[in-house]
């Protein structure tokens, strides 16, 4: 092994080099042989004597030492070789390798000691990059590089990288370990220059004292520390607050080994901008992380637990302008997963109850009165609190909405926007258009041209679905956890309840029952086989067919019967070559200025929609359809992660697997915009990968490993 030398890690390796055409001859020239050649995916003439068996082109090359795919090690010098790699292969500069570099795909870099080391491919080439970024990143002149470290299999390395690494890269805590870092709002509309801010609800004086103090103590922070009014958080005083951001406190616990007494609960943010606790971010983060870091998931439990005490409902995420909404309430789902895996601990039956006394209060005092609740039809609608433009989102992104109204006004599209949003100009019908727009987002799919403009008079199939599944996981707790006695305190009661009531299973099942009735009559189409949402206003169902419809199956309302129909007829108009698509391209429409494309419409997949198609079929007992969609996602991540450079994203385009990350919609993809090594994947992507595999057999992930495709792999199952 050579030793480490520390050095400055604060170097950009490309030192401005520029590729000249004998650069790239020279290294082209290394290892040529006059063997005939395969040509890749990625426009690459490679001998085909790199392979020792037929390979999918992402996985053509290796590491060859001594002229062999032998295992072995060797080392370098880190600076020298990132800086030779990055001039010879990363060719569009980017600071990446992949399929879109059309360098030589060959690199010979210069070894300390006799070996003659080339690798060749693009998946290795970025390995290599990646190792020696981290090399660099802790401060080492030399590094010794291994063979096997190089040519780990894609599925084993990207399980490696989500279970030891991603996850404690996407953990936060509000404490004084980490606020400076949780307190960064990277979204484009936030000021870089604004001091953080906390605010904290009247019911924690003690998290007010603690972060006064911890301000007092480290000034460089540059903390300001901000009550949160008593009493009803209005629209208005939320946009009070558009100019003066900052985070909302969480949860905490007492801490005998810090000074200062108090540590945050642990959670997990989604990545890239989004450096908040989302709440159904965080319910799909935890369904991947509950084998591996089960502590940050009871962390993201309690967390939700006080948002629920404190500001009346589970946020949209922990912002100041997120303040008057949620998102998809999954608390319930969540905790007995949590208790499930955990029961034999000390503490797991607590936590679930805790989670349980929360959900309920949360669905009385939030989901079920008005004006979510609708009266006339039995159903929940998303109806969050708010006025003017939302404040996350800059003006110049409803640009296609505003203009006609700034030319009215002889302003500015930013003018506009903020004369209309502190009320110094009045137009109702934008008062219509942004009441829905806050309930698309509330409702978590932003933006559909399924929710665009309707979202806050729809009784949707998701919210519904999700609320009858609040309905049988209280139901199950109380009956099987808590022996259909359980006492609630008066903390967490809604007005108008007795303090210290007892609450058993019947009334939960109950309403469980009604809602499935409610979903039958309002939602579901036997002639189509799919649940549609209901629009509580024009009393009609919709008929954008959408991935909600597999919901029903997830949450268990569906009938045998309606789920073999959902099976038949609407699951082969949303599978496409990567997985489950949004919406069918029939009901997206043609893309036009008028109709431009969303991202959460077709040809656009998601990961919380693969997770609960998966569950929803196998419940349902359509185990190999849900194998079938696990592979079929998980291939496509997975040829994305070789072929550029270990990126894996928030969503994909399932109709292809080419490029499947290149999305072209109005807010791009995150988690693609990094450099060298990728560090944290996506939340609920990198979920979706571990719970995927959990569905595969032992021949599938092999299969998957060599990146296999589907109808190859299925037919080789076919064959024996």
């Amino acid at each position: 092994m050579i030793s480490s030398i520390a050095k400055s890690p604060n170097r950009d390796p490309r030192k401005a080099l520029k590729v000249s055409h004998t650069d790239i001859d020279n290294v082209a020239a290394v290892g040529q042989t006059s063997e005939p050649s395969l040509q890749t995916h990625s426009n690459i003439t490679i001998s085909l004597q790199m392979c020792d068996s037929p390979k999918p082109p992402a996985l053509v090359g290796g590491v060859y030492i001594d002229g062999t795919l032998k295992g072995g090690k060797f080392s370098v010098e880190v600076d020298k070789s990132m800086e030779s790699l990055l001039r010879t292969e990363d060719l569009d500069g980017d600071d990446l390798i992949t399929v879109d570099d059309h360098g030589p795909k060959c690199f010979s870099p210069d070894t300390l000691g006799k070996s003659d080391v080339q690798i060749k491919g693009t998946y290795y080439l970025a390995n290599t990059l990646q190792e020696l970024f981290h090399a660099q990143t802790r401060g080492e002149e030399y590094v010794e590089l291994h063979s096997d470290q190089l040519s780990e299999g894609p599925v084993s390395r990207l399980e490696r990288l989500i279970t030891r690494s991603w996850w404690n890269n996407l953990t936060r805590t509000i404490d004084a370990s980490g606020i400076a870092k949780s307190a960064k709002d990277p979204k484009p509309g936030a000021d870089p220059h604004d001091r953080p801010r906390i605010y904290v609800p009247h019911g924690a004086p003690e998290q007010h004292a603690y972060y006064t103090q911890l301000a007092a103590e480290r000034p460089k922070l540059n903390l300001d520390v901000q009550w949160l009014p008593e009493g009803e958080i209005t629209a208005e005083f939320i946009r009070s607050l558009n100019d003066k951001s900052g985070l909302l406190a969480l949860g905490m616990e007492e801490d005998s080994n810090e000074r200062l007494s108090l540590k945050g609960y642990p959670f997990i943010v989604p990545g890239d901008r989004f450096n908040e606790l989302y709440n159904w971010d965080a319910c799909f983060c935890a369904m991947g992380m509950i084998e591996t870091h089960p502590e940050i998931v009871k962390g993201i439990i309690r967390n939700f637990v006080f948002e629920i005490n404190h500001y009346g409902k589970i946020l949209n995420a922990n912002r100041s302008y997120y303040l008057g909404r949620s998102q998809p309430p999954f608390l319930t789902d969540l905790a007995l997963r949590t208790y499930k895996a955990t029961r034999e601990e000390a503490g797991a039956k607590d936590l679930l109850k805790l989670a349980i006394f929360a959900a309920m209060k949360e669905y009385h005092n939030y989901w079920m009165t008005a004006p979510r609740y609708d009266a006339d039809s039995g159903l929940s609608r998303y109806r969050p609190i708010g006025v003017g433009i939302c404040p996350e989102t800059p003006a110049h992104e409803f640009a296609h909405v505003l203009k006609p109204y700034a030319e009215k006004y002889n302003m500015t599209v930013e003018e506009f926007g903020h004369a209309y949003t502190y009320g110094q100009i009045k137009e109702p019908d934008l008062d219509v258009f942004f009441l829905h727009d806050r309930a698309l987002r509330e409702n978590g799919h932003d933006t559909t041209r399924r929710l665009e403009g309707v979202c806050a008079d729809l009784g949707t199939v998701d919210l519904n679905c999700l609320l009858y599944k609040i309905e049988t996981d209280i139901a199950e707790a109380i009956s099987t956890v808590f022996d259909n006695h359980l006492e609630v305190p008066a903390a967490f009661c809604a007005p108008g309840q007795e303090d210290g009531r007892v609450e058993s299973s019947a009334p939960w099942s109950s309403a469980a029952e009604h809602r499935k009735q409610l979903l039958d009559k309002y939602m579901w189409n036997e002639d189509k086989g799919m649940y549609f949402d209901y629009n509580t206003v024009t009393k009609t169902r919709t008929d954008f067919e959408y991935a909600t419809t597999l919901w029903p199956l997830w949450c268990g309302v569906a009938s045998p019967h309606e789920a073999a129909l959902v099976v038949e007829k609407a699951l082969p108009k949303l599978e496409c070559v990567g997985g489950i698509s949004t919406s069918t391209e029939h009901s997206r429409g043609p893309i036009s200025a008028k109709n431009p494309q969303f991202q959460w419409d077709y040809p656009y997949g998601w990961a919380p929609h693969q997770i609960m198609a998966w569950d929803g079929l196998k419940k349902y007992g359509y185990h190999e359809d849900a194998e079938r969609l696990a592979y079929r996602w998980l291939h496509m991540l997975t040829r994305v992660f070789c072929d550029y450079n270990g990126t894996v994203v928030e969503k994909y385009n399932v109709t292809t697997l080419d490029g499947s990350h290149k999305v072209l919609a109005e807010y791009g993809n995150q988690g693609s915009k990094f450099k060298y090594a990728p560090q944290e994947g996506f939340g609920w992507t990198n979920a979706s990968f571990i719970c995927g595999l959990s569905l595969l057999s032992p021949r599938a992930k092999e299969a998957l490993e060599e990146l296999t495709p589907y109808e190859e792999y299925a037919n080789g199952v076919k064959q024996g």
